[in-house]
């Protein structure tokens, strides 16, 4: 497995083709649309990079299971 973080690019919600999973099982929710679970954003990693805006973030899976997302 490797350590190393990987680099997303998230597509704007006009740009999918179809819903996440999160959205078709649970539509009642008013989020739903944009829920995205964070083992497919970690992909079996701790860390993973996203650039948003210019910028690049670091979201991090801490070993007390929480996600800190930093600049």
């Amino acid at each position: 497995m490797s350590l190393r973080p990987t680099l997303l690019q998230l597509k704007p919600r006009s740009e999918l083709l179809t819903p996440p999973i999160a959205a078709v099982a649970a539509p009642s929710l008013p989020f739903a649309a944009g829920l995205v679970d964070s083992d497919d954003l970690l992909r079996g990693g701790r860390e993973v990079l996203i650039r948003h805006g210019g910028e690049v973030y670091r979201l991090r899976h801490t070993r007390n299971d929480k996600l800190i997302l930093t600049k």
